[in-house]
């Protein structure tokens, strides 16, 4: 499975943004697509997730009413997007897109199978 991020900027604070990704190859039927970030000094930390056959959704706490995930796809390709909205200086950081085989949503990280590259978001105050 590949991914490719995009989406990436410098904002100021209160600004929107949508990040994309593009995922192809053998998906399966009940795959999930998620967001992670990644702020210098600091570990990868759970943004947000989709799980497309079903719509279901998950967001961290620090997240929730300001980020929106949504997506669509199939067995060979999916996109998922991340609009996110009120940015904060504190939501500056690599964002990286994971895709996980199959499974309930979650928050690991290391329970992804593929990342995209990651792109950088900047909110300045």
């Amino acid at each position: 499975v590949q991914l490719q991020a995009s989406g990436g900027g410098l904002v100021q604070a209160g600004d929107s943004l949508s990040l994309s990704c593009a995922a192809s190859g053998r998906l399966s039927s009940s795959y999930v697509m998620g967001w992670f970030r990644q702020a210098p000094g600091r570990e990868r930390e759970f943004v947000a997730a989709l799980k497309p056959r079903y719509g279901s959704t998950n967001y961290a706490d620090s997240v929730k009413g300001r980020f929106t995930i949504s997506g669509s796809g199939d067995y060979t390709k999916s996109t998922v997007y991340l609009q996110m909205n009120i940015l904060k200086p504190e939501d500056t950081a690599v964002y990286y897109c994971g895709f996980r085989l199959s499974g309930v949503i979650s928050t690991d990280s290391s329970t992804y199978n593929a990342w995209g590259q990651g792109t950088q978001v900047t909110v300045s105050s």
